[in-house]
């Protein structure tokens, strides 16, 4: 199934269904979020993740899934961490780079479609509220304002 197609985030919520009880109840892991087929475990200890690491990829063989090898790192918070488009850290958040540069490339085709009459006014208006919608869970405020600013010039 493609990457982002509803029917797989459905899967991988059933498939992974299992995992969520093994770390919360078996493990009893505290801080564990998981969205989709991506999740963090946070833990003060850095044996305590080797160990969570090694427990839930033998478990994950028996459902006949694997943890990416190179995808999964036991990192210190302080350096931040990157999940679902985010880089977070202890008291904020910041949208990946490649993530803005992704959105103003689009943003600035779609505004030339507009502006050449091709694609209309609200398209484009509500692809902005869709984007300022998930970028405003970041410290983005003076980001969008800039893009408000450069939509009113």
């Amino acid at each position: 199934m493609p990457l982002g197609n509803y029917t797989s985030q459905f899967f991988a919520n059933i498939y992974l269904n299992e995992l969520d009880y093994f770390v919360k109840h078996n493990l009893k892991v505290n801080y564990y979020i998981r969205y989709v087929d991506d999740f963090v475990i946070l833990h003060r200890s850095k044996k305590r993740l080797q160990y969570y690491l090694k427990v839930i990829n033998k478990f994950l063989k028996l459902i006949k899934l694997e943890i990416h090898p190179e995808k999964s790192n036991i990192l210190p918070l302080r350096n931040g961490i990157t999940f679902i488009g985010y880089r977070i850290f202890y008291h904020y958040k910041l949208l990946r780079k490649r993530n803005i540069k992704h959105f103003e490339r689009k943003f600035k085709q779609k505004l030339e479609l507009c502006k050449e009459g091709i694609s209309n006014k609200k398209d484009l208006l509500d692809g902005l509220n869709g984007w300022f919608g998930y970028s405003k869970w970041a410290n983005t405020y003076n980001l969008r304002q800039r893009i408000i600013n450069n939509l009113s010039n």
